[in-house]
């Protein structure tokens, strides 16, 4: 896959509260559209409903933090 159309997929998060801390589950993927829409595949549904969509990062970018 070309280096442009990684930069267009995204992780899909479901961000589950407790307490004072956040946790993170990766349930899907989601990939921007030509014409600029976004369609998202996701494995596992989530209970809180709130989910954070963000750009995929490499395993560099991982563990660069």
């Amino acid at each position: 896959m070309p280096a442009e159309k990684r930069t267009e997929s995204k992780t899909v998060f479901a961000i589950t509260e407790r307490g004072e801390k956040s946790f993170w589950t990766k349930i899907g993927v989601a990939y921007v559209n030509r014409d600029g829409s976004i369609t998202c595949k996701l494995d596992a549904l989530p209970v809180s409903g709130t989910l954070q969509i963000r750009d995929e990062e490499s395993r560099e970018e991982r563990a660069e933090r």
